[in-house]
């Protein structure tokens, strides 16, 4: 989890760059290698209800554990698009939320009452280009992301009556669960096919996902 920072993140080379990047990559190798991921006996990376980007029956999944304030998950999305675009036979991503941010919450539940209107990804890629706008992390402007929600044509008064729906809480509750039972502590965190992400960063990711679609052939 990202907080109080500036990201730079050169995903046009779908590499980190700049000094602040650098400094952050660094600390993010150090924090999993201090404290590697398992997964609980039992755990579950995916639900059912959970969103998927990219055709749902691929060989190749990768769980994102992402929250739309993180700075990190920003640049990232690019990159989450480029494997995607390079693998649409191959790779879907499943979703998580990790609502580490103050007023994630809010925006993760406008997000499911999105799905409910077949307009996730594209609110999803407007609250993304918002979220300097909206995501200041000590006081968020959530009414900057329901404008940006509204413009890319989100019924917004639906939205709002609709996100508090019992069974639409309940899979947030859910997720909740699953991020403390798998110890998830910051965002973006990846696993592909089960297996955790081994260091952070971009080209890590591009090579894990590769490296899992050539294996399966």
């Amino acid at each position: 989890m990202i907080t109080r920072r500036t990201l730079v993140l050169g995903v046009a080379a779908a590499s980190l760059g700049g000094f602040a990047a650098a400094a952050l990559l660094a600390r993010r190798q150090q924090e999993q290698k201090s404290t590697p991921l398992s997964l609980p006996p039992g755990s579950s990376l995916v639900r059912d209800y959970s969103p998927v980007l990219g055709r749902k029956d691929t060989p190749v999944t990768v769980v994102e554990f992402f929250d739309p304030a993180c700075e990190a998950c920003r640049a990232f999305h690019p990159i989450v698009k480029r494997i995607l675009g390079t693998y649409p036979q191959q790779v879907r991503v499943i979703l998580r939320y990790a609502t580490f941010h103050q007023g994630s919450d809010e925006v993760v539940s406008m997000l499911e009452a999105a799905r409910l209107q077949d307009m996730f990804e594209a609110v999803l890629e407007a609250v993304l280009e918002a979220q300097p706008a909206w995501a200041a992390h000590d006081q968020p402007r959530l009414n900057i992301a329901w404008d940006a929600a509204a413009r890319a044509g989100l019924d917004v008064d639906r939205a709002r009556r609709e996100r508090m729906l019992p069974g639409l809480v309940a899979r947030l509750n859910q997720d909740a669960a699953d991020v403390a039972a798998l110890g998830i502590r910051q965002t973006p965190t990846f696993f592909i096919n089960g297996k955790p992400l081994p260091s952070f960063g971009s080209e890590q990711l591009l090579e894990a996902v590769a490296s899992e679609v050539q294996a399966l052939g």
